[in-house]
């Protein structure tokens, strides 16, 4: 099952948006998040039993019970 860190660094901290001037704890709430959010697999074919089977593995990797 593939997983993947699509914004390791929040956007405001982008070289892109760096003329912005936002310095790091300017949004800390993206910062936090970068630092935790996950992406798992979604697709528009994606049935519901492939969605709790992804749930089901993450839940069962973080020790969730």
């Amino acid at each position: 099952m593939g997983t993947a860190v699509h914004y390791p660094r929040p956007v405001h901290l982008q070289a892109a948006y760096a003329s912005l001037g936002h310095a790091p704890g300017s949004f800390p709430h993206a910062e936090r998040a970068c630092e935790r959010v996950l992406s798992m697999p979604l697709f528009p074919e994606m049935t519901i039993e492939q969605a709790e089977y992804a749930a089901q593995a993450l839940a069962e990797i973080v020790g969730a019970r």
